[in-house]
């Protein structure tokens, strides 16, 4: 792993460019001070003060490098047009394409509109500086841009002379080459109406590629923690910088208006570059992301997501209701030293809400243990409508550009509020229905938290009925055939080269944080026979349960299990628990009907968590420690433990790693169960079984 991350293969992280027509209206305003304008940033988030040519062409939203897109090409009919309810857009923009051009044709009586007219003229009047004395003055986006100077000079193109294009502009003839300028173009499309293979493809692909940057995001905090100097380096910007050079970024050639085809509703993200990685949006650092009018094929910018932070002061969040304060003007506090101008972010916030495209919105939450620098993590909130936008003066006394944002309704729960209503549970777990609270610990506080059981469907406590077991009850044969062991010698904690380590091939399985670094075959934890203390880094497993989690009943599976916190990718969440039997106490149990879990039918999902083989076409999969085949069963007919609940995914979100610490007998290893990826909360934690989904309704553990 060291050459993924050596200097001379690792691009260095994202600068923030300033555009040319912010920093030249600086130059010429001398009325209002003249601090350093950038975009609308992540407050308290700290960037390099040096970018580089390369740092400046990550900023740019439309960098791409050959990254891997979504396949669209799936959700065609097998002809190069695209099914037309996939591409809704098409048909309303052609339309209005249509409509656009017949406005301006002399024969036709269209009636101006005086809302278009106002707008244009607040158009007008921000990009000269609302504010100077002497507008004409002031250069303009037009001045710059050589397409917009085909426009008689000192006006700004119609709005409504142009369209948005969701296809790829044909290439010019050799006649227009020689007069007209060459643009660059993106094509902006709409993914909808996904069938259920289509949505179940799309989820995977983000699901895998979201894997593999947690997977070397791990993996580059391990290189930080053999650092011998105190220096730590930003373990989200070379993850993504080594996925963006192979190619595995999402979405970069093709710009996707709406929904993203993978990313549901309250997914999760502990960094902002984990945001680029997947598409969702594309701006390392600025709030708004959209497309420039430079490479949009009808010349203007179109917004595609915003970022709300909560950290302006002109934002107001009221959940479904969002007025959004524009970007340029403020300061490294985030505090406005100067006026807006309507260009850049501010007018592609303006033409979509003129072309009714509805953006993404990413809540930026304050989380208590969050992996980041600013303590915040980033909650995908759905989709929103940008009703209104007006130039207000801000609580400094400056002109601010402000949007209305309206969430779209049929959308699922907005993650943010699911977060919000699950930190009030865990302060008080009877706030919400408490009448359906069923038991405050169905452990009996045998966990070091408490888990709680929910009903809000009907009369079933069925889990009050089993006794709760908190680690794996093995026969004594187990530790006798096991013999004695021999442990590890460190004191003060395990270190590089111990007894325990070259157990595990050499290396430790978690970093300093205790997350699993790679699924193994087989992964060995101190035990008993080690001299190390009970805080050492490789007793990840044996420490119990952290996670505040619930049972509860289930329309679809019966009964289910979440957590009130959030699960990170990679972290050990419990042990999957019962009595163990042999061969014939398998099968004689089984001929009653009792219900049994058979450890060798669970799928290696242990071997996704950290395969780098989209990185390193070398990459070979652990195959040390080896494992024996597994022949016995857990009996969970009577004593069972809050894993037990866990409904089957043929797309899990947890998997299997198999675990030895307090013996040494490899045919009976502990189950212990880690996230594959960053679980929210509230939302169900599930396994692969190892069974066809059409058996699925047939498992009697969770049903």
């Amino acid at each position: 792993m060291n050459s993924l991350f050596s200097p001379e293969n690792l691009p260095p992280p994202p600068g923030i460019p300033i555009p040319a027509s912010i920093a030249a209206a600086t130059a010429t305003t001398s009325a209002s001070p003249a601090p350093t304008l950038i975009p609308k940033l992540e407050p308290f988030d700290e960037w390099l003060n040096t970018p580089t040519s390369q740092q400046q062409q990550s900023q740019d939203p439309n960098f791409s490098n050959g990254s891997l897109d979504l396949d669209l090409n799936l959700l065609c009919d097998g002809t190069s047009e695209p099914n037309n309810n996939l591409f809704s857009e098409f048909n309303r923009i052609s339309q209005l394409f249509r409509t656009a051009f017949s406005a301006n044709d002399p024969q036709n009586d269209a009636v101006p509109d005086p809302i278009t007219d106002s707008l244009q003229q607040l158009r007008n009047d921000a990009f000269s500086n609302p504010f100077a004395e002497n507008p004409q003055h002031i250069k303009t986006e037009a001045d710059s841009d050589p397409w917009l100077q085909q426009a008689p000079k000192g006006t700004v193109p119609d709005p409504d002379s142009q369209a948005i294009v969701p296809v790829q502009e044909e290439e010019p003839s050799s006649m227009m080459a020689a007069t007209t300028p060459r643009r660059r173009c993106k094509e902006l499309v709409r993914v909808a109406d996904l069938g259920g293979p289509e949505q179940r493809h799309f989820r995977d692909v983000v699901r895998r590629t979201r894997m593999v940057y947690d997977s070397l995001r791990v993996l580059a905090t391990v290189e930080d923690e053999r650092r011998v100097d105190a220096r730590r380096g930003r373990s989200d910007l070379r993850a993504s910088a080594v996925m963006r050079s192979c190619g595995l970024w999402l979405n970069r050639d093709k710009r996707i208006v709406g929904s993203i085809p993978g990313v549901c509703v309250g997914d999760v993200f502990l960094y902002r570059m984990e945001l680029c990685v997947v598409g969702l949006h594309g701006q390392p650092q600025a709030g708004i992301d959209y497309l420039p009018a430079s490479m949009s094929s009808n010349g203007e910018p179109i917004a595609t997501s915003v970022i709300v932070s909560g950290g302006y002061e002109d934002d107001v969040d009221e959940g479904d209701v969002i007025t959004y304060s524009g970007h340029g003007g403020q300061d490294k506090n985030s505090r406005q030293v100067c006026h807006q101008k309507l260009e850049g972010g501010n007018l592609a916030m303006e033409r979509s809400k003129h072309y009714g495209i509805e953006v993404r919105v990413i809540r930026g939450v304050r989380y208590e243990g969050a992996a980041s620098a600013t303590g915040k993590l980033y909650v995908y909130d759905g989709l929103y409508t940008i009703i209104d936008c007006w130039f207000d003066v801000g609580k400094s006394g400056f002109g601010v550009f402000k949007y209305k944002l309206c969430r779209i309704d049929g959308q699922a729960k907005m993650g943010s509020m699911i977060m919000k209503e699950a930190h009030m549970l865990k302060k008080d777990p009877l706030s919400f229905k408490p009448m359906c609270c069923v038991s405050l610990d169905i452990s009996n506080r045998k966990e070091n938290v408490g888990v709680r059981l929910f009903n809000d469907l009907d009369r079933n406590f069925d889990p009050l009925r089993y006794e709760y077991l908190v680690k794996t009850n093995f026969p004594e044969f187990v530790f006798h055939q096991s013999g004695r062991g021999t442990g590890c010698d460190c004191v003060d904690g395990c270190v590089e080269g111990c007894f325990c380590a070259m157990k595990n091939g050499g290396e430790f399985p978690y970093n300093h944080s205790g997350i699993l670094l790679r699924g193994k075959p087989l992964v060995f934890e101190c035990g008993p026979f080690c001299q190390c203390p009970p805080h050492c880094r490789n007793r990840v497993t044996q420490k119990g349960l952290k996670n505040r989690m619930e049972v509860f009943r289930s329309r679809e599976t019966g009964w289910g299990v979440r957590s009130l916190d959030l699960i990170q990718a990679g972290a050990f969440i419990c042990e999957y628990t019962g009595v163990v039997l042999n061969r014939e106490q398998a099968e004689l149990l089984s001929m009653n009907g009792d219900s049994l879990i058979y450890p060798n039918r669970f799928t290696d999902r242990w071997s996704e968590w950290g395969d780098l083989s989209m990185i390193d076409s070398n990459y070979v999969r652990p195959s040390y420690p080896s494992l024996p085949p597994l022949d016995f069963a857990l009996d969970v007919s009577r004593m069972r433990n809050v894993a037990c609940y866990m409904s089957h995914s043929s797309t899990p979100n947890v998997l299997v790693q198999f675990v030895l610490y307090d013996h040494n007998n490899l045919m009976f290893p502990h189950l212990m169960l880690f996230a594959m990826e960053n679980i929210p909360p509230m939302r169900e934690l599930s396994l692969d079984y190892g069974v066809a989904d059409e058996w699925t309704g047939k498992l009697s553990i969770c049903n």
